[in-house]
């Protein structure tokens, strides 16, 4: 258990050129080698918070196919959930992940000689499908040749102990990560962005997750609606107190065909300043303690879907922003 106390909060530290644990870092202490994620985006797959199960319309930020850079085809009328008696798609999504892994490790080994992966289940909600289609996707992800492990996007409420007992016998061999989606620890806050989830909900099954001895990768957004800096820190902070093993930060943007999207086009909700976003998660990173990675520090998109902020158009660039200010804290990013 993570406990920072108020004084830490509120006194940052100066490190001295001190490296942050980026997840390349932390696979190559573990590993002697780079791993690179492969990012796998499976037709069929949805979220119960798009077919209606716990809420109708999706988060309101949310657009997938911005964050679904695999999935090029036209997506199937089928969808997936837990309670499906067959998946007549099995055979066409277990090609479609070889299809994928296929290619984007070619490019990996071709641009920068890699030799070790894991599997990135990344697009919609990974978990929200029957156990037998889990199953046969996850092993044939693992049998790749130099597949080390899987990484598993989802969110709190589509995991279940028979999940958990499966990923924690793969564990035994493979390394096997759970990446959740948290936001917010805010209850109103998750209700504002039509979450259908609360902060219960999610410290409950992070801790189970953890209690099995899987991986966790905590997701944050800053910037969501009605959120000032000290409520975007709490959050942090809160995920922290889960024991969770890496981190990731992603700014608010709004894109075309979101919810959020009529919000902005009103003025009842102004995205996050650069500023505020930089120094946001500056402050979080100089209080991540020594074993927690960090795996990304922003997000963004370069085609004309962004409606605002325009910053979010070029995320290389703040990423160096976000170096630069690192640097004069005396960390190395």
């Amino acid at each position: 258990m993570v406990t920072i106390s108020l004084q830490n909060k509120k006194n940052l530290k100066k490190h001295n050129n001190k490296e942050v644990l980026t997840i390349g870092r932390y696979f190559r202490k573990k590993y002697g080698e780079t791993i690179y994620k492969v990012p796998i985006s499976i037709s069929g797959f949805t979220c119960p918070n798009i077919d209606g199960t716990v809420a109708k319309g999706g988060c309101t930020f949310c657009e997938n196919d911005s964050f679904s850079p695999n999935l090029q085809e036209k997506k199937p009328t089928f969808k997936l959930n837990p309670r499906v008696n067959e998946n007549p798609f099995l055979d066409k999504q277990l090609k479609q992940l070889e299809m994928q892994f296929n290619a984007t490790k070619d490019r990996l080994e071709n641009k920068f000689g890699t030799k070790k992966f894991i599997v990135y289940f990344q697009s919609f909600t990974n978990t929200y499908a029957p156990l037998d289609t889990l199953k046969a996707l996850y092993k044939k992800a693992l049998s790749f040749d130099n597949v080390i492990g899987l990484s598993i996007g989802t969110r709190t409420d589509c995991m279940t102990d028979e999940i958990l007992d499966f990923l924690e016998e793969l564990n035994k061999d493979k390394e096997i990560w759970v990446e959740y989606g948290i936001q917010s620890f805010y209850d109103e806050t998750l209700e504002k962005i039509n979450r259908g989830d609360d902060a219960d909900n999610m410290r409950t099954w992070i801790k189970k997750t953890k209690d099995r001895s899987l991986k966790v990768c905590g997701h944050l957004i800053y910037g969501l609606p009605g959120e000032d800096q000290k409520m975007m820190l709490d959050s942090f902070y809160k995920t922290l107190d889960l024991d969770i093993d890496s981190i990731k930060f992603h700014p608010l943007y709004v894109v075309k065909n979101t919810l959020l999207t009529k919000d902005y086009k009103k003025g009842d909700f102004t995205p996050i300043t650069e500023e505020l976003y930089i120094d946001t998660v500056v402050k979080s990173i100089i209080n991540l303690p020594s074993n927690v990675s960090v795996q990304r520090i922003t997000a963004g998109i370069e085609d004309s879907t962004l409606l605002s902020p325009s910053w979010c158009k070029n995320k290389h660039q703040q990423i160096a922003k976000i170096r630069k200010a690192l640097i004069k804290e005396g960390l190395k990013y």
